[in-house]
């Protein structure tokens, strides 16, 4: 049973909003919006957990999956498409998976999270087993498709964490590791895209930037295995040369040309 005063379906705080001012209507979102970083803190013992959980199968070579709908569904997918460039890890390591398909990621897909069977089909696709951590994405922590895909991870011998934004969800209830961010009503009744996904969103990057630190992708504070896509990417990574090696940037630059990889550039350098 939900907890109505956290309920992301309960009334806004604020009403007769086609009256105010755009100054009134930010300033009261912001307002809202301010209590986002508290509520993600309160959770923090939660999310260790998780993510503690999580490492020990991705170390063992196991996978990172989200499931979810709408915009918790395009939140996972986000953080899962940002992960190998930042990393320099492959696609299948963290997958994002939305109801209704990669056309759901722009469009609303009718009725695609009431289906409680076809996350684990889309799961399927991918051939998900018990090497691997699944991760339900769902504000109201009652959504059907995250909700079915979780139940039958389970039974499948797949730890299972969530994220959502209810106390004592379904959701919540059956997954091995969950994360209940009580986000309380929204500045728009039932708008969960904004405190709610402010709140999942702050927690997938936790979540995955923590993963892939313990992973070692990380040196210091500086991502050293990213892929070098662009011009932005090339200077960044001759800086951070030119800092971890004491080198000059002509060196540096010439080092990222012929290598294109940090590591590849150091391990060149030290063992030249």
């Amino acid at each position: 049973m939900m907890n109505q005063l956290n309920n992301t379906e309960s009334p806004s705080h604020y009403d007769d909003l086609e009256n105010k001012s755009v100054l009134e209507l930010i300033t009261d979102i912001n307002k809202e919006d301010s209590t986002i970083a508290q509520v993600v803190k309160y959770a923090l013992p939660q999310i260790e957990k998780l993510i503690s959980a999580a490492l020990k199968k991705m170390q063992a070579g196991g996978r990172l999956f989200y499931i979810g709908a709408g915009t918790s569904g395009r939140l996972g997918i986000l953080d899962a498409s940002e992960i190998p460039p930042t990393y320099g890890v492959e696609d299948r390591l963290v997958v994002g998976i939305i109801a209704g398909g990669d056309n759901a990621i722009r469009k609303a897909i009718e009725f695609a999270e009431d289906d409680n069977l076809q996350a684990w089909i889309d799961l399927n696709e991918h051939q998900i087993n018990s090497q691997d951590f699944l991760i339900g994405i769902a504000a109201s922590g009652e959504t059907p498709y995250v909700l079915g895909g979780i139940a039958i991870a389970k039974q499948k011998g797949i730890s299972t964490g969530c994220i959502v934004c209810n106390e004592h969800s379904s959701i919540a209830q059956q997954a091995d590791y969950p994360i209940e961010l009580l986000t309380g009503p929204e500045f728009v009744t039932g708008s969960t895209r904004m405190k709610a996904g402010t709140a999942q969103k702050m927690t997938l990057n936790m979540i995955s930037t923590s993963l892939m630190i313990q992973l070692g992708k990380v040196k210091g504070n500086k991502m050293m295995e990213m892929k070098l896509s662009n011009n932005k990417l090339n200077d960044r990574a001759t800086h951070i040369l030119m800092q971890e090696l004491k080198i000059s940037n002509e060196e540096a630059t010439s080092l990222i040309k012929k290598h294109r990889s940090i590591k590849e550039s150091i391990r060149a350098y030290l063992t030249k």
